[in-house]
């Protein structure tokens, strides 16, 4: 056991810049996959828990004043019911910010879909002017006990607390916040009245068959809105999800290649040291003694990487800016953080130990006494082209470095292989990032041809905000539109209905397949909505609005980042074709180039004067993804160190194996200098082989992973795309010209080596 460590230590000492590099790459890839962990843990069980400790309704059904909804109370497989409750829709100003909100009139804590008080106290009877907030409407109003909301007209509402639910939270300018007040407050408040009532099923999974069943009993003309708990849960996991599959899928990546990595470059040094092992085993070591000797060695960087990761990830994870800390924080305090906290890191350090096991066995398999190499290089000779290529006049260095890269077929594709693999992971983090940043910099081709939407106060006719909007400098064009909610065929949920544009001046929506919408009943879908329903393009889909069925021929998809892509979209003049005297209710707002939407937003308000115009900037979903930029950047540094590390092992590899043939370069009259360009043309030929394949891979790949997360989040595929040529080509010289640089010295010192050295090299 002494002696083996005393090999250990020695072993060490003579490749400490590899030690380094394989505990660096083992913390990056524990911390990323601590953190994925961490993000998915944040993104579900906090509305879980949510939706658990409320008593959570699955399904909260919107309907007319007049609709008999306590029936639904009684249909089978429903466990018990919240409500029914009045409600009423109007708006809300705080500090200078409005939203829109829907009043809901209740005197007691409800005991399905219980409100969970954060601060402050429920609703008193003693005070109704008094009310509740709910939690992401009090962050948006910057509003808390105490706080003095103003209603249009000049009404009061005093903030008595806020609360978590597991309803569907609010969305500016797609879906009011909840505000809980007393029932004698809602008829001085506003004139949409309506009423509301939730449903906790006995059985979750039949969520659709419960809507549809409801539906039937009211009549669809009595329905508004119908929310399930699936879309609240998938609002609440939001973009977190997202970053936690990213850092999870990169994370696993870099595992695998640094996995290789390590396994190449036990390779390489046994293949360097058979004469070492052969006198060890001279001496008395046992096959599994140096077996052992390579696996422990590699296991300890990998432990000591692994235990750095965790404790970093434990200590310092919650001082991360944004969302990463929030997670990171809110994981260490639940009841499977332990367990993840060490599974994460003995999972990494079992798959390193396997990876390390499998190139270590061939080291055992080393007999006592070294085998003569062959005469003849195991490649054969030169080949036909580089004996042309030599005729031809050119540089010696050049054919036979290119010769020496590719001589041994089975050897240089896995050397090309592994350098390819992070290099192509590379090549996708980038397309991501790229993706991330068309979105700010050219938002109309991925579905946001709109910088604001504006909806008009009371008392504030069409024409005249279609002026007010068009006196300003910076507005190219303001598309008049209304949107409603639609019940789908089948009654099992509803979607947003849009018509925006006229005929004459149609909105110039993003598409991904099909056409515009321009004849008479035509739209355009997202793949939220597409899937919903099944249908493709080209079908025809059958809606019902507020009782009247509506029929469109869906002949485009759109990229729609907006509703889960459950949105369906057509004109102005086709609603108006089943209502004639259908007004627009909101405008959406283009902007010059170079307009900034905020700036603008204010000069709106402010020259319409209050409560007038209700302005609000068009979401970016880009703006929820700030924090991958940071964790790609992360991963393009681990994943460069890797394949610095593979790189590293290619070179070694590349000297140790030209040993023999420096004596024969030598006495044909090559000077150290041919030589050295000899090694250093190896090296520069399986760089950028490899990064040939990285790019033929990884861009396909990077599209194929942007496009099928587009799908399933429902803005749908055609979001992913690329780096520029320039960028790629950067990327593409700077892997080689890296490659070139870090061959050059240790190429330079194996020319430069005695005569004697090589000699015993050799033996």
């Amino acid at each position: 056991m002494r002696a083996m460590l005393r090999w250990a230590h020695s072993d060490l000492r003579t490749h400490r810049g590899e030690a380094l590099f394989l505990v660096l790459a083992t913390v990056g890839i524990v911390t990323s996959l601590l953190l994925a962990t961490a993000l998915f843990g944040y993104a579900t069980n906090p509305w879980q828990r949510l939706f658990t400790q409320s008593r959570g309704a699955h399904v909260w059904i919107h309907t007319a004043p007049s609709a008999e909804v306590s029936e639904l109370a009684r249909l089978a497989g429903v466990e018990s019911a919240a409500g029914p409750y009045r409600t009423a829709d109007t708006t809300v100003t705080s500090r200078g910010t409005r939203a829109s909100v829907e009043l809901r009139g209740t005197s007691d804590r409800p005991e399905v879909g219980r409100p969970l008080l954060t601060s402050g106290r429920w609703l008193d009877p003693g005070r109704p002017e008094g009310v509740v907030l709910e939690s992401s409407l009090a962050r948006t109003l910057l509003a808390g006990p105490g706080d003095v909301l103003s209603l249009p007209g000049g009404g009061k509402l005093t903030v008595l607390g806020v609360a978590d639910s597991a309803e569907p939270r609010y969305r500016k300018g797609e879906r009011p916040g909840l505000v809980w007040v007393q029932p004698a407050t809602l008829p001085r408040t506003a004139a949409e009245q309506g009423q509301v009532i939730g449903l906790r099923l006995t059985d979750p999974d039949d969520t659709d068959f419960a809507v549809q069943r409801a539906v039937t009993l009211l009549g669809a003309g009595a329905v508004s809105e119908v929310s399930a708990w699936q879309q609240a849960r998938a609002e609440a996991e939001g973009d977190n999800r997202l970053l936690g599959l990213v850092l999870g899928l990169f994370g696993l990546g870099a595992l695998v290649a640094a996995g290789l990595a390590v396994h190449g470059a036990i390779g390489t040094r046994i293949r360097g040291h058979l004469r070492d092992i052969s006198i060890l085993k001279a001496i008395g070591f046992t096959p599994g003694q140096v077996v052992r000797i390579f696996l422990l060695q590699h296991l300890a960087y990998a432990l000591l990487g692994a235990v750095a990761a965790a404790t970093l990830t434990q200590a310092l994870g919650p001082l991360l800016p944004g969302r990463l800390g929030d997670a990171v924080d809110l994981w260490q305090g639940m009841p499977g953080h332990t367990a993840a906290l060490v599974a994460v890191p003995v999972g990494v350090v079992l798959f390193i130990g396997a990876t390390t096991g499998l190139a270590a066995w061939r080291a055992g398999r080393v007999p006592p006494v070294p085998v003569p190499r062959a005469a003849v290089p195991a490649g054969g000779r030169l080949s036909g082209v580089a004996r042309r290529a030599l005729g031809l006049g050119l540089p010696p260095a050049l054919v036979l470095g290119w010769h020496r890269a590719f001589t041994r077929r089975a050897r240089s594709l896995a050397t090309i292989a592994r350098l390819a693999l992070p290099l192509t992971l590379i090549v996708v983090a980038m397309s991501a990032w790229t993706t991330m940043e068309r979105f700010h910099s050219e938002p109309e081709r991925m579905g946001l041809a709109s910088a604001l939407t504006v909806r008009a106060g009371d008392g504030l006719g069409d024409a005249e905000a279609r002026a007010l909007l068009a006196r300003n400098p910076e507005v190219a064009a303001a598309h008049p539109g209304v949107e409603v909610a639609a019940l789908v065929a089948g009654q099992t949920a509803t979607i947003a209905l849009r018509g925006i544009g006229t005929e004459a001046e149609p909105y110039p929506f993003t598409l991904a397949e099909g056409r515009p919408a321009h004849g008479p009943d035509e739209a355009v879908a997202g793949q939220g909505l597409l899937d919903l329903l099944d249908v493709a393009v080209g079908d025809w889909v059958r809606l019902t609005v507020a009782g009247r069925p509506q029929i469109l021929h869906v002949v485009g998809r759109s990229i729609e980042p907006e509703n889960a892509g459950r949105t369906i979209s057509t004109s102005l003049d086709t609603l108006r074709e089943n209502d004639p005297g259908l007004r627009p209710t909101l405008y959406q707002v283009r902007l010059r180039d170079g307009a900034e939407p905020r700036r603008v937003a204010a000069e709106l308000t402010a020259a319409a004067g209050p409560g007038r115009l209700d302005v609000h900037t068009v979401t970016n979903p880009a703006d929820g993804l700030s924090p991958l930029r940071g964790v790609v950047v992360g991963l393009l540094g681990v994943l460069a160190l890797i394949g610095l590390v593979e790189l590293l092992t290619a070179i070694g590899g590349t000297v140790r194996e030209s040993e023999r043939d420096l004596l024969a370069l030598k006495a044909i009259g090559l000077s150290p200098r041919q030589i050295t360009g000899i090694t250093v043309t190896a090296t520069g030929c399986t760089a950028l082989a490899a990064t040939v394949v990285a790019l033929a891979l990884g861009l396909p790949l990077a599209h194929w992973l942007i496009d099928a997360q587009g799908s399933s989040s429902g803005i749908g595929a055609g979001i992913a795309r690329g780096p520029s040529p320039v960028v790629l080509s950067l990327f593409a010289a700077a892997a080689v010209l890296g490659a070139l640089a870090l061959a050059v010295l240790p190429a330079l010192r194996a020319a430069r080596r005695r005569l004697a050295d090589t000699l015993g090299a050799v033996a």
